[in-house]
């Protein structure tokens, strides 16, 4: 750790009341030899729109608030992509253009072995965070990234918390399925808890822009070049906030009613991912000869076609590099807009997949009885729907030590 350097990420638009704090956790750690790197930034014709006049204040504020911080701290760096001319200019804007302007800067000036840490302006974290990401990633070498585990905490208002418990047991049934049937791509994909070596940020040519997303298709990008980490025992604490910034994630998220959420972020049933784990087992078989999977009419639907695997046999001539072809030809992109295409036929509600999940980690022996409990998410008592998201979060976590034991440094 002696000779290696961390960068730390952070994209900030609208951030002047939270990104304080932020630094204030940042500095608090108990590894000092790291710089910050803080993007402020917005589309350059907000400053003619009244409606975005408000965001365009406060980033001004938030630019003059970090210049009076650098006489103080000098290991803060400041991209100004917000004043006056400076802006993002055409389509070209959003978190994900911030996220890449970034870590292309800082992949430009630092060390293969040095550490890019992405972070978002409104996150609480442990004082032994960078510690631990660094020791992880030191530890496993050949490993391309680690997705640290988070969580969101209660506000105290139930406009938010109900919202954001909803949204969080979204993304917790996801992965935790995911973890369950052992797919590549079992990882979330929030943009304020990855971290990556330099040398793995110039191997995959660095982050894809996108205005949102960006977390999602990065982590797909990087899984595809090796293996990526997901357990560290330092949790990252996310604000749990409405916000309009972005398309979709965790603010649009809590600014929709739980009702609205299911079109957008839908529970999916357990059974789902036991047919793409299904399809999963019959990859060492279709190196031999086409066959039916359960995905088969879904292969149709996205690739025009029902025969995806006489090219992958052509190209790849070892069963092994055939199956790991086959998962890069069925990434994480795929698996979702599987899942989406067949909820669309599901019998199953939203609270019925929720409650048949908890009776499944019961079956499995991840939790007792007295933790199955009925799940209503317009309804369910707000303590109690905490109680269930901590229930995931604690399962989740065992299959992201379980996935770190088996996985860590192999490939």
């Amino acid at each position: 750790m002696d000779n290696q350097h961390i960068y730390i990420a952070i994209p900030a638009m609208d951030e002047f009341h939270y990104l304080p704090a932020t630094l204030n956790y940042l500095h608090g750690q108990s590894l000092k030899n790291f710089t910050i790197f803080i993007c402020v930034n917005q589309p350059d014709d907000w400053w003619s729109n009244p409606q975005k006049e408000q965001i365009c204040i406060n980033n001004i504020k938030t630019i003059d608030f970090l210049k009076k911080y650098q006489k103080k701290c000098s290991n803060v760096v400041i991209i100004d992509k917000s004043s006056k001319s400076n802006g993002w200019k055409g389509n070209k804007h959003g978190v994900g253009f911030a996220r890449k302007l970034l870590m292309d800067k800082i992949s430009e000036i630092a060390n293969d072995n040095d550490i890019i840490v992405s972070m978002d302006s409104d996150v609480k974290i442990g004082q032994e965070y960078l510690f631990t990401v660094v020791n992880i990633l030191n530890s496993n070498p050949k490993s391309v990234a680690l997705a640290n585990p988070y969580y969101h905490e209660l506000t105290g208002s139930e406009d938010i918390d109900r919202p954001m418990l909803r949204y969080e047991i979204y993304m917790r049934n996801y992965n935790i399925n995911m973890l369950r049937i052992n797919s590549p791509y079992s990882y979330t994909a929030l943009g304020s808890v990855i971290s990556l070596p330099v040398w793995a940020y110039k191997k995959v040519r660095g982050i894809t822009p996108k205005q949102s997303g960006e977390d999602f298709y990065f982590l797909q990008k990087l899984r595809k070049s090796g293996n990526v980490l997901y357990y560290n025992d330092s949790i990252v604490y996310p604000a749990a906030r409405k916000s309009g910034r972005v398309p979709f994630g965790t603010g649009p998220a809590i600014e929709k009613p739980v009702e609205e959420q299911k079109i957008s972020y839908p529970i999916f049933h357990y059974t789902l991912f036991d047919e793409i784990n299904e399809t999963y087992k019959l990859f060492g078989e279709l190196f031999y000869k086409n066959i039916k999977t359960p995905m088969t009419g879904f292969f149709k639907s996205i690739f025009k076609s029902d025969d995806i695997f006489t090219s992958l046999r052509k190209n790849y001539k070892s069963k092994e590099k055939f199956i790991h072809a086959c998962h890069n030809k069925i990434d994480g992109l795929r698996v979702y807009q599987y899942l989406k295409w067949r909820s669309s036929t599901s019998p199953f509600s939203e609270n019925k997949s929720m409650n048949d999940l908890l009776h499944l980690l019961y079956s499995n022996g991840f939790i007792s009885k007295e933790e199955v409990v009925e799940v209503t998410f317009a309804s369910t008592d707000i303590s109690k729907l905490n109680d269930c998201r901590d229930l995931l979060f604690e399962v989740e976590n065992v299959l992201r030590k379980k996935h770190y034991d088996e996985q860590a440094d192999t490939t």
